[in-house]
């Protein structure tokens, strides 16, 4: 069975790398020399100049001079796992096999954008790893395998992002020797129950503590690390938190922002229902307690 692999991010770079230890006819990888919008962007090209895979550079994955090497490697599958641009029908018809693509959620349910982001953020307990074949829709093709795994309350965005990995890692070992003897089932995406999560702005990162506590920390954790951080606005600058601590705070006087404590660099700050303890952000000067964040 002959790959062809289109990808340009850890994942990418993970499910890439198990392919080559699982002996797969891997003939050709489409990635990017860099990208601005991928911050889990992740460089193939060391990997492949190691295993001499052919590479090639993309922009528009769509563009003819792309379609036509592509198809100078006759696939039999194209793999695209990792790839923030649709897939356009010459592309999706080209190889006798399809398009496999891969989105962390449990389909149909939570297509679209920033699955991980919004699951942690909307404070979900479990989701799941699903590869499927692409269609001209979003996210929207028969299911090759699915997974569910759990979101745990002490999850951030680098442990659920590790764990929806290796959970992947374990679905392409198990269905790979069924794509090369042909021996696979797909099952079809009821799209009546289906729903797309819409791409996250700039404003949806940032912490109003008139939010709950619960809230205001699944957001911080939906955005740390490798993401870009949730923000709170103080004296018309915008400030990161990676990590903060829900902290019980029975004092319902107290205005929501009001900063409460300050120790070491800790900042305690009174939320709607109680209080969360910023721990980890970049704050070059404290605020002084009894300000408003």
């Amino acid at each position: 069975m002959r790959i062809v692999f289109i990808g340009t991010v850890e994942f990418s770079k993970r499910a890439l790398q198990r392919l080559i230890e699982l002996d797969a006819r891997v003939v050709g990888v489409c990635t990017k020399k860099q990208s601005n919008f991928n911050s889990d962007f992740a460089d193939l090209r060391p990997l492949c100049k190691k295993k001499k895979i052919p590479i090639k550079l993309v922009k528009d994955i769509n563009s003819k001079d792309n379609y036509d090497w592509i198809k100078s490697l006759n696939p039999d599958i194209i793999f695209c796992f990792g790839w923030s641009n649709l897939l356009k029908k010459k592309i999706l018809t080209l190889p006798p096999m399809g398009v496999l693509g891969f989105h962390p959620s449990k389909l149909p349910k939570n297509r679209g954008r920033h699955p991980l982001i919004w699951a942690l953020a909307l404070g979900l307990k479990k989701s799941a790893s699903t590869f499927f074949f692409m269609d001209e829709g979003a996210d929207s093709g028969t299911i090759l395998s699915q997974k569910e795994f759990k979101i745990l309350p002490s999850d951030d965005a680098k442990t659920l992002y590790n764990r929806v990995v290796n959970t992947a890692l374990i679905q392409l070992n198990n269905f790979l020797s069924h794509l090369e003897k042909k021996t696979y089932r797909t099952i079809k995406q009821n799209h009546k129950i289906s729903n797309t999560w819409r791409k996250r702005t700039k404003a949806d990162g940032k912490i109003d503590f008139r939010m709950t506590s619960q809230s205001i920390y699944n957001l911080v954790r939906a955005l740390t690390k490798p993401y870009v951080g949730a923000h709170i606005s103080y004296k018309e600058k915008e400030i990161i938190v990676w990590r903060v601590e829900i902290i019980k705070n029975k004092q319902n006087n107290i205005e929501s922002g009001k900063v409460l404590d300050i120790n070491g660099d800790k900042i305690l700050v009174k939320t709607y229902d109680g209080a969360v303890r910023i721990t980890n952000h970049e704050f070059k000067k404290l605020p002084n307690i009894g300000e408003y964040l």
